[in-house]
Protein backbone atom coordinates (compact mmCIF):
# COMPACT_ATOMS: atom_id res chain seq x y z
CA UNK A 1 0.00 0.00 0.00
CA UNK A 2 3.21 2.39 0.61
CA UNK A 3 4.76 1.73 -2.96
CA UNK A 4 1.35 2.16 -4.64
CA UNK A 5 0.45 5.36 -2.78
CA UNK A 6 3.88 6.72 -3.66
CA UNK A 7 3.56 6.01 -7.05
CA UNK A 8 0.29 7.20 -7.49
CA UNK A 9 1.88 10.69 -6.89
CA UNK A 10 5.41 10.82 -7.96
CA UNK A 11 4.44 13.02 -10.23
CA UNK A 12 3.79 15.25 -7.43
CA UNK A 13 6.20 15.00 -4.84
CA UNK A 14 9.06 13.06 -6.56
CA UNK A 15 11.35 14.10 -3.66
CA UNK A 16 9.07 12.35 -0.94
CA UNK A 17 9.12 8.98 -2.83
CA UNK A 18 13.06 8.80 -3.20
CA UNK A 19 12.98 9.45 0.76
CA UNK A 20 10.48 6.69 1.21
CA UNK A 21 12.22 4.13 -1.04
CA UNK A 22 15.34 4.36 0.58
CA UNK A 23 13.95 4.57 3.90
CA UNK A 24 12.47 1.11 2.97
CA UNK A 25 15.46 0.04 1.03
CA UNK A 26 17.54 0.44 4.54
CA UNK A 27 15.22 -1.09 7.01
CA UNK A 28 13.93 -4.58 5.29
CA UNK A 29 15.74 -7.81 4.29
CA UNK A 30 13.69 -9.14 1.70
CA UNK A 31 14.93 -8.74 -1.41
CA UNK A 32 11.79 -8.48 -3.35
CA UNK A 33 10.66 -5.50 -1.23
CA UNK A 34 14.00 -4.02 -1.68
CA UNK A 35 13.73 -4.40 -5.49
CA UNK A 36 10.92 -2.54 -5.19
CA UNK A 37 12.24 0.21 -2.90
CA UNK A 38 15.05 0.41 -5.37
CA UNK A 39 12.15 1.34 -8.45
CA UNK A 40 10.39 3.81 -6.50
CA UNK A 41 13.42 6.03 -5.95
CA UNK A 42 14.15 5.22 -9.50
CA UNK A 43 11.15 6.32 -10.78
CA UNK A 44 11.50 9.39 -8.53
CA UNK A 45 15.15 10.43 -10.05
CA UNK A 46 12.85 9.73 -13.26
CA UNK A 47 10.03 12.58 -12.41
CA UNK A 48 13.08 14.33 -11.47
CA UNK A 49 14.63 14.11 -15.33
CA UNK A 50 17.46 12.77 -13.45
CA UNK A 51 17.36 9.90 -15.91
CA UNK A 52 21.28 8.95 -15.35
CA UNK A 53 20.74 8.67 -11.52
CA UNK A 54 17.32 6.82 -12.38
CA UNK A 55 18.86 4.34 -14.41
CA UNK A 56 21.41 3.70 -11.60
CA UNK A 57 18.92 2.54 -9.37
CA UNK A 58 16.66 0.69 -12.10
CA UNK A 59 19.98 -1.41 -12.94
CA UNK A 60 20.37 -2.29 -8.64
CA UNK A 61 16.91 -3.70 -8.66
CA UNK A 62 17.28 -5.41 -12.22
CA UNK A 63 20.57 -7.51 -10.91
CA UNK A 64 18.91 -8.19 -7.28
CA UNK A 65 15.74 -9.06 -9.10
CA UNK A 66 17.20 -11.91 -11.46
CA UNK A 67 17.44 -14.37 -8.08
CA UNK A 68 13.80 -13.78 -7.63
CA UNK A 69 10.96 -16.06 -7.67
CA UNK A 70 8.38 -13.38 -8.26
CA UNK A 71 7.86 -13.36 -12.26
CA UNK A 72 5.60 -10.12 -12.38
CA UNK A 73 8.08 -8.41 -10.22
CA UNK A 74 10.84 -9.41 -13.09
CA UNK A 75 8.76 -8.35 -15.84
CA UNK A 76 7.95 -4.61 -14.38
CA UNK A 77 11.81 -4.64 -13.27
CA UNK A 78 12.79 -5.43 -17.12
CA UNK A 79 10.17 -2.46 -18.49
CA UNK A 80 11.04 -0.23 -16.25
CA UNK A 81 14.77 -0.33 -16.87
CA UNK A 82 13.86 -0.34 -21.04
CA UNK A 83 12.02 2.73 -20.28
CA UNK A 84 15.12 4.68 -18.77
CA UNK A 85 17.30 3.68 -21.74
CA UNK A 86 14.47 5.51 -23.42
CA UNK A 87 14.22 8.57 -21.72
CA UNK A 88 18.02 8.59 -22.26
CA UNK A 89 17.85 8.14 -25.81
CA UNK A 90 19.85 4.87 -25.92
CA UNK A 91 17.08 2.93 -28.21
CA UNK A 92 18.99 -0.30 -28.92
CA UNK A 93 19.25 -1.03 -25.05
CA UNK A 94 15.83 0.32 -25.18
CA UNK A 95 14.28 -2.26 -27.97
CA UNK A 96 16.64 -4.95 -26.08
CA UNK A 97 15.28 -4.45 -22.63
CA UNK A 98 11.42 -4.27 -24.24
CA UNK A 99 11.68 -7.47 -26.47
CA UNK A 100 13.11 -9.29 -22.56
CA UNK A 101 10.34 -7.99 -20.85
CA UNK A 102 7.35 -8.54 -23.84
CA UNK A 103 8.92 -12.61 -24.11
CA UNK A 104 8.44 -12.75 -20.60
CA UNK A 105 4.97 -10.94 -21.04
CA UNK A 106 3.68 -13.45 -23.60
CA UNK A 107 5.09 -16.15 -21.28
CA UNK A 108 2.81 -15.76 -18.43
CA UNK A 109 0.32 -17.98 -17.81
CA UNK A 110 -2.62 -15.48 -16.35
CA UNK A 111 -3.31 -12.84 -19.14
CA UNK A 112 -5.09 -10.53 -16.94
CA UNK A 113 -2.15 -9.78 -15.22
CA UNK A 114 0.21 -8.94 -17.40
CA UNK A 115 -1.71 -6.20 -19.15
CA UNK A 116 -0.69 -2.70 -17.77
CA UNK A 117 3.19 -4.39 -18.36
CA UNK A 118 1.99 -4.84 -21.52
CA UNK A 119 0.49 -1.53 -22.36
CA UNK A 120 3.72 0.15 -21.23
CA UNK A 121 5.63 -1.90 -23.60
CA UNK A 122 3.78 -0.74 -26.57
CA UNK A 123 3.99 2.95 -25.48
CA UNK A 124 7.95 2.92 -24.90
CA UNK A 125 7.89 1.26 -27.88
CA UNK A 126 5.92 3.70 -29.80
CA UNK A 127 7.62 6.33 -28.10
CA UNK A 128 10.89 5.05 -29.76
CA UNK A 129 9.30 4.68 -33.24
CA UNK A 130 8.33 8.14 -32.81
CA UNK A 131 11.74 8.85 -32.56
CA UNK A 132 13.01 6.66 -35.18
CA UNK A 133 11.23 6.23 -37.85
CA UNK A 134 8.38 7.93 -38.03
CA UNK A 135 5.31 9.61 -36.21
CA UNK A 136 2.82 6.91 -38.09
CA UNK A 137 4.34 3.95 -37.18
CA UNK A 138 5.06 5.47 -33.15
CA UNK A 139 0.43 6.41 -33.47
CA UNK A 140 0.14 2.78 -34.12
CA UNK A 141 2.06 1.76 -31.17
CA UNK A 142 0.40 4.51 -28.97
CA UNK A 143 -2.84 3.40 -29.60
CA UNK A 144 -2.31 -0.27 -29.02
CA UNK A 145 -0.84 0.66 -25.53
CA UNK A 146 -4.13 3.13 -25.05
CA UNK A 147 -6.41 0.24 -25.41
CA UNK A 148 -4.70 -1.89 -23.16
CA UNK A 149 -4.42 0.31 -20.64
CA UNK A 150 -8.19 0.59 -21.37
CA UNK A 151 -8.75 -2.88 -19.76
CA UNK A 152 -7.53 -1.76 -16.62
CA UNK A 153 -9.28 1.08 -14.45
CA UNK A 154 -6.96 2.69 -11.66
CA UNK A 155 -4.72 5.81 -11.57
CA UNK A 156 -1.35 4.20 -12.57
CA UNK A 157 -3.12 3.33 -15.80
CA UNK A 158 -5.27 6.60 -16.13
CA UNK A 159 -1.96 8.45 -15.56
CA UNK A 160 -0.24 6.33 -18.50
CA UNK A 161 -2.90 6.99 -20.84
CA UNK A 162 -2.64 10.65 -20.56
CA UNK A 163 0.65 10.37 -21.23
CA UNK A 164 0.04 8.67 -24.34
CA UNK A 165 -2.60 10.49 -25.45
CA UNK A 166 -0.24 13.71 -24.85
CA UNK A 167 2.76 12.18 -27.31
CA UNK A 168 -0.13 11.08 -29.81
CA UNK A 169 -1.18 14.92 -29.83
CA UNK A 170 2.85 15.53 -30.22
CA UNK A 171 2.69 13.42 -33.75
CA UNK A 172 0.32 14.82 -34.98
CA UNK A 173 1.61 18.63 -34.60
CA UNK A 174 4.81 16.99 -35.96
CA UNK A 175 2.09 15.58 -38.93
CA UNK A 176 0.19 19.28 -39.25
CA UNK A 177 -3.03 17.14 -38.23
CA UNK A 178 -4.21 19.92 -36.27
CA UNK A 179 -7.74 18.82 -35.69
CA UNK A 180 -6.57 14.97 -34.46
CA UNK A 181 -3.92 16.79 -31.69
CA UNK A 182 -6.56 18.49 -30.31
CA UNK A 183 -8.73 15.89 -29.59
CA UNK A 184 -5.75 14.10 -28.39
CA UNK A 185 -4.55 16.77 -26.07
CA UNK A 186 -7.86 17.40 -24.82
CA UNK A 187 -8.38 13.69 -24.04
CA UNK A 188 -4.81 13.65 -21.97
CA UNK A 189 -6.47 16.57 -20.53
CA UNK A 190 -9.45 14.84 -19.67
CA UNK A 191 -8.07 11.87 -17.81
CA UNK A 192 -5.37 13.92 -15.98
CA UNK A 193 -8.35 15.55 -14.28
CA UNK A 194 -9.75 12.41 -13.35
CA UNK A 195 -6.66 11.89 -11.39
CA UNK A 196 -6.13 15.02 -10.05
CA UNK A 197 -2.22 15.10 -11.42
CA UNK A 198 -1.25 18.78 -11.69
CA UNK A 199 1.73 17.66 -13.43
CA UNK A 200 0.35 15.50 -16.71
CA UNK A 201 -2.91 18.26 -16.77
CA UNK A 202 -0.13 21.21 -17.81
CA UNK A 203 1.65 19.56 -20.23
CA UNK A 204 -1.73 18.28 -22.08
CA UNK A 205 -2.66 22.19 -21.32
CA UNK A 206 0.91 23.56 -22.75
CA UNK A 207 0.15 20.84 -26.79
CA UNK A 208 -3.57 22.24 -26.60
CA UNK A 209 -2.20 25.77 -26.48
CA UNK A 210 0.69 24.74 -28.93
CA UNK A 211 -2.43 24.13 -31.60
CA UNK A 212 -3.75 26.94 -30.81
CA UNK A 213 -0.71 29.52 -31.38
CA UNK A 214 0.01 27.60 -34.97
CA UNK A 215 -3.57 28.54 -35.88
CA UNK A 216 -3.29 32.29 -34.86
CA UNK A 217 -5.75 31.76 -31.85
CA UNK A 218 -3.31 33.52 -29.64
CA UNK A 219 -5.85 34.19 -26.77
CA UNK A 220 -7.47 31.19 -26.54
CA UNK A 221 -3.53 30.10 -26.70
CA UNK A 222 -3.26 32.11 -23.69
CA UNK A 223 -5.71 30.94 -21.56
CA UNK A 224 -4.92 27.75 -21.64
CA UNK A 225 -1.15 28.65 -21.20
CA UNK A 226 -2.36 30.46 -18.38
CA UNK A 227 -4.83 26.95 -16.95
CA UNK A 228 -1.25 25.24 -17.38
CA UNK A 229 1.04 27.47 -15.28
CA UNK A 230 -1.86 27.28 -12.38
CA UNK A 231 -2.01 23.82 -12.39
CA UNK A 232 2.41 23.74 -12.65
CA UNK A 233 3.11 25.58 -9.71
CA UNK A 234 2.92 22.40 -7.48
CA UNK A 235 4.77 20.55 -9.77
CA UNK A 236 8.48 22.61 -10.29
CA UNK A 237 9.38 21.02 -13.39
CA UNK A 238 11.78 23.18 -15.22
CA UNK A 239 10.99 21.59 -18.43
CA UNK A 240 7.18 22.54 -18.12
CA UNK A 241 7.92 25.63 -16.89
CA UNK A 242 10.57 26.07 -19.80
CA UNK A 243 7.69 25.32 -22.28
CA UNK A 244 4.73 27.47 -20.68
CA UNK A 245 6.95 30.41 -20.18
CA UNK A 246 7.91 29.90 -24.04
CA UNK A 247 4.33 29.65 -24.94
CA UNK A 248 3.46 32.71 -23.36
CA UNK A 249 5.79 34.97 -24.88
CA UNK A 250 5.26 33.73 -28.09
CA UNK A 251 1.74 34.28 -27.65
CA UNK A 252 1.58 37.67 -26.16
CA UNK A 253 4.63 38.97 -28.57
CA UNK A 254 2.15 37.82 -31.41
CA UNK A 255 -0.56 40.43 -29.88
CA UNK A 256 1.62 43.27 -29.21
CA UNK A 257 1.53 43.07 -25.62
CA UNK A 258 5.52 44.55 -25.17
CA UNK A 259 5.08 44.08 -21.15
CA UNK A 260 4.04 40.69 -20.96
CA UNK A 261 5.98 39.48 -23.76
CA UNK A 262 9.46 40.56 -21.72
CA UNK A 263 8.26 39.34 -18.76
CA UNK A 264 8.04 35.92 -19.63
CA UNK A 265 10.44 35.58 -21.94
CA UNK A 266 13.04 36.55 -19.09
CA UNK A 267 11.32 33.97 -17.59
CA UNK A 268 12.07 31.58 -20.33
CA UNK A 269 15.49 32.56 -20.13
CA UNK A 270 16.56 31.85 -16.42
CA UNK A 271 14.64 28.69 -16.55
CA UNK A 272 17.23 27.57 -19.72
CA UNK A 273 20.05 29.04 -17.35
CA UNK A 274 18.82 26.83 -14.45
CA UNK A 275 18.12 23.49 -17.09
CA UNK A 276 21.66 24.04 -18.48
CA UNK A 277 22.87 24.36 -14.86
CA UNK A 278 20.96 20.90 -13.77
CA UNK A 279 23.06 19.18 -16.94
CA UNK A 280 25.88 20.48 -16.19
CA UNK A 281 25.65 19.03 -12.74
CA UNK A 282 23.73 15.62 -13.60
CA UNK A 283 26.74 15.26 -16.38
CA UNK A 284 29.43 15.78 -13.62
CA UNK A 285 27.98 13.81 -11.25
CA UNK A 286 28.29 10.78 -13.88
CA UNK A 287 31.63 11.40 -15.02
CA UNK A 288 32.61 11.19 -11.06
CA UNK A 289 30.61 7.92 -10.36
CA UNK A 290 32.47 6.49 -13.71
CA UNK A 291 36.04 7.48 -12.03
CA UNK A 292 34.91 5.96 -8.78
CA UNK A 293 34.18 2.55 -10.72
CA UNK A 294 37.46 2.89 -12.93
CA UNK A 295 39.34 3.78 -9.78
CA UNK A 296 37.69 0.69 -7.87
CA UNK A 297 38.55 -1.41 -10.68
Amino acid sequence: SIFRMYTISIYENPDRAIFVGDSIFKTVSNSDIKVKALMLISAGYSSKRNYQKSLEFSNRANELSKNSDDALLRIKIVNKTAIQYQQLKIYEKTIQYLDEAEELILAYPIRDSVVFYLANNYIVRGLVYKERLNCEIGITFLDKGIKEYGRINNSNSIANSSIAHYNKGNCYVLLKHNEAAKLSFEESISLAKRISANSLLAFAQKGLAEVYTIEGRYQDALTVLNEALVASKSVGDLILNQGIYKGLSENYLALNNWENYQNYNLLYLQNRIKIKESERKSISNSLDEIKKEQKSK
